[in-house]
């Protein structure tokens, strides 16, 4: 039975759509965008006030990547039992006490803890928030998804205004300021969830927990997503930090490049929800393969015709097709479990996610630096979303039929 007909609008009276999707929005602003995406903004000012070497800088990112990597799985086993409302919540107050404990911490060893919470806030938010969407609109799981996932380039927006004004006022303690900021908005963020975020209905006469576990991990349609969720989490990372450089390196100016990077996040905020919609309507695994389509030809396009056009597009269909990639999974991999397994699967899939962005960096630099070339790596990877255009395509023989 589809999930679909596992919540009747007739039983329980759902939120607004609306209103769901401005809380999603804003959960994941503040612990995904502040909390891990925000870091390389605050990050000069803050090494420079506290003299930390560059290694002890990147290690507080590497921490933050492993807390969210460690409790990922359980944050979805957590929310399957006991909710995804009290796992965000969880997560959520992670995310502030890292945030309160970074504005105020001068010592290293406290502030990688601190890090390391803000990994915890992320993994205890976002996972079973995606489940939590997709609960109780089913129906329509891209729509709500893509529609909350634009507060990622929502957030960067914000970020890039809030950062540098903080930082540049006050160039010593600036940085203390920004985290104090993010601090205040997920309280206020928490009091809205407590007040206002509702579980969906769910049958949990579907056996036990580890039985849940277990159709979760040995379902392929899940395993497939997680597959394609890797190789999009290992490309997207190298395309991230290795991009810029490869323009700069191919003699685009630096100031256009930068402008193209900031054209790609704005293109982002709107592709998001329109894949969303799009993906309810003609199907998420239809939506994957032409998003998953886009993006090898976006990575592939510079290797063959290093050019200042070429990278504009390169960032054009990058902002087009990574919403869309990432609303067609989340929602792909949520439509063949029950509703109360939903946060396990997501879970599942995103492990792999982060894997991939554990794994992309180190690859990518190793070949960068052996061949003095940036065209190998995105070589691999456009060869890498090939593997993901026929793995998506694939995941179209596990669609559920509309009824």
């Amino acid at each position: 039975m589809s999930a679909a007909h596992n919540l009747d609008p007739s039983v329980i009276k759902r939120p607004a759509i609306g209103a769901l999707i401005v809380l999603g929005m804003i959960c994941i602003l503040v612990t995904v965008v502040f909390a891990r995406l925000a870091y390389g903004l605050i990050l000069p000012s803050m090494r420079a006030d506290l003299g930390l070497s560059y290694a002890q800088a990147a290690n507080l990112g590497t921490v933050t990547a492993i807390g969210y990597l460690a409790v990922l799985l359980y944050a979805g086993v957590f929310a399957g039992r006991y909710g995804g409302r009290k796992a965000i919540l969880l997560g959520l107050a992670f995310a502030c006490t890292g945030f309160t404990g970074l504005s105020i911490s001068t010592v290293y060893g406290w502030l990688m803890l601190f890090m390391v919470l803000l990994g915890f806030g992320t993994a205890f938010t976002f996972t079973p928030l995606i489940s939590l969407l997709g609960g109780w609109y089913p129906e329509r799981r891209g729509t709500v998804i893509g529609f909350a996932n634009s507060g990622v380039g929502i957030g960067m927006l914000i970020s890039g205004a809030i950062v540098p004004a903080l930082t540049e006022s006050d160039p010593t303690d600036g940085w203390r300021q920004v985290w104090m900021v993010f601090a205040l908005s997920t309280a206020f963020v928490g009091l809205l969830v407590a007040l206002f975020l509702r579980n969906p209905p769910t049958n949990h006469n579907t056996g036990s927990l580890k039985q849940g576990l277990l159709t979760v991990y040995r379902s392929p349609h899940v395993l497939i997503m997680g597959l394609i969720y890797g190789l999009v989490g290992l490309t997207y990372i190298v395309q991230t930090l290795f991009m810029y450089s490869f323009a700069l390196a191919s003699e685009v100016p630096a100031i256009t490049a930068g402008q193209l990077v900031a054209l790609m996040g704005l293109i982002s905020v709107f592709s998001g929800p329109a894949w969303g919609v799009a993906a309810d309507r003609i199907g998420h695994a239809n939506a994957l393969v032409i998003c998953m389509v886009m993006a090898m030809f976006a990575n592939l396009l510079p290797v063959l015709w290093p050019q200042t056009a070429v990278f504009a597009l390169h960032y054009v269909l990058i902002g087009l097709s990574i919403s869309g990639l990432f609303t067609s999974i989340l929602a792909a991999s949520t439509s063949t479990v029950q509703p109360h397994l939903a946060a396990m699967a997501v879970s599942f899939v995103t492990v792999f996610f982060a894997l991939g962005q554990l794994i992309g960096p180190a690859v990518a630099g190793v070949l960068i630096d052996w061949q003095q070339d940036f065209r190998l790596s995105f070589g691999l990877c456009s060869a890498l979303l090939l593997l993901g255009v026929f793995l998506s395509h694939r995941s179209r023989r596990f669609v559920i039929p509309r009824p």
